[in-house]
């Protein structure tokens, strides 16, 4: 059942609860609950209720839609806070997003990976990014097949200022518990496999997968990023897209 801000928690209190829950269920699993970072998924939330959430602790941002970046960035109090962009990203978005994230965890192809490189060489830096992952071969998906990952992983490590960092994936919605278990054992698998491989200019340090109503199963399948939503802020009118 869906806890903090459907039982008119604040968001100080939903931040606690959710560590809890984190912690609760690495000690099940022999995690250290260190090793597991908590995004705060901003989308539709105004920026006086993110900032709630960093004064709670959350040090972790994730932003859907470039021009919703845009017109908060400002109101962030970033001290010491990272922003993320984890929605499916347009090449012609990325030059005004490059300067305000730190990763970019919907890398899919190789088009993508060609402008993060060019607005990165215009502005001197490197981009951290995770290779998003289709595990459930949706059409409706974006994301790199799975059966296609080595391939695309090995076209990235040539690119001097793309940093792949790891992987993302969201699984199936209307799956089953054990259908998303099924899935995010999927991943860690294709996680740790690549890992092992020492490819050249791909490191697997993240694994984000898990979000408002699946997150502790990820975590129980080696997931070290969970990115929540509702869980933190309640439910929102997304509206379209932009």
């Amino acid at each position: 059942m869906m806890e903090n801000r459907l039982n008119n928690l604040s968001i100080a209190q939903s931040v606690e609860q959710i560590l809890d829950n984190i912690a609760k269920t690495c000690a099940l699993c022999g995690r250290d609950a260190s090793d597991v970072q908590l995004m705060a998924v901003t989308k539709t939330v105004e920026a006086q209720r993110v900032n709630e959430a960093i004064h709670a602790g959350v040090r972790l941002l994730g932003e859907n839609r470039a021009q919703e970046l845009l017109a908060k960035y400002d109101d962030y109090e970033k001290d010491g806070v990272d922003i993320h962009f984890i929605g499916h990203l347009q090449t012609n978005k990325v030059r005004q997003i490059v300067d305000k994230v730190t990763m970019i965890q919907s890398l899919d192809s190789v088009a993508l990976a060609q402008e993060i490189e060019r607005q990165c060489e215009k502005h001197d830096k490197k981009m951290n990014c995770l290779v998003e992952v289709n595990i459930g071969s949706e059409l409706s998906k974006s994301g790199v097949a799975p059966d296609r990952l080595s391939d695309f992983l090995g076209e990235l490590s040539g690119f001097g200022r793309i940093c792949v960092r790891g992987l993302m994936a969201i699984p199936p919605v209307s799956g089953t518990d054990a259908e998303k278990e099924r899935y995010f054992s999927g991943m860690h698998k294709l996680f740790v496999d690549i890992r092992d491989k020492k490819l050249d200019n791909i490191n697997m340090d993240f694994l984000s997968m898990g979000m408002s109503d699946d997150y502790l199963l990820a975590i129980k399948h080696g997931s070290n990023l969970v990115r929540l939503g509702t869980r933190l802020f309640g439910h929102r009118d997304y509206g379209p897209a932009k």
